[in-house]
């Protein structure tokens, strides 16, 4: 008898590649003329970043540039919940980015189920933040994994350790 393939359904995202494009954002906030003599800053938190620009059109442009930076570093923009522009001390604004990391129960309850609809032939188990799948057929497996990239889902979706 063949052994069950299985692989996780995760919502995750590279931490460095985050470290990375922040850094990049701030250097180019460093250089770029329209932002000459502004304090916008960018601070990462374990789990949100605080965006702390001059008015509005930098907290926007600042926005533009983080979204074309983790972009062209391969994160998701699903992982960014931006909040509001709040006003902050001394004429600034501010702008908590939290960062979405993990499934929560309802998400991977919702997963779970539409896996069991529309693929009989999969089991699937929900453990912790992630969704274990296997079956038996790695064709069905595929099936599976095509079937939720093509699911515009709220939160970023990988597929790992499959085996």
């Amino acid at each position: 008898m063949a052994a069950d393939s299985s692989f996780d359904v995760v919502s995750d995202f590279d931490q460095q590649e985050l470290v990375n494009a922040l850094d990049q954002v701030r250097r180019e906030i460093g250089t770029r003329f329209d932002f000459k003599n502004s304090r916008c800053t960018l601070e990462l938190a374990k789990t949100e970043i605080t965006l702390q620009a001059d008015d509005e059109f930098r907290a926007a442009a600042v926005k533009d540039l983080l979204q074309g930076k983790a972009i062209k570093r391969g994160l998701s923009l699903k992982i960014f919940d931006w909040g509001k522009l709040e006003p902050a001390a001394g004429g600034t604004v501010r702008q908590q980015i939290g960062l979405q990391r993990g499934l929560n129960s309802d998400q991977a309850r919702e997963l779970s189920k539409r896996i069991r609809e529309h693929f009989p032939k999969v089991k699937n188990t929900i453990q912790g933040d992630a969704v274990r799948v296997s079956a038996k057929s790695k064709d069905d497996l595929q099936a599976v994994i095509t079937d939720l990239r093509a699911l515009d889902y709220p939160v970023a979706l990988q597929f790992i350790n499959y085996r």
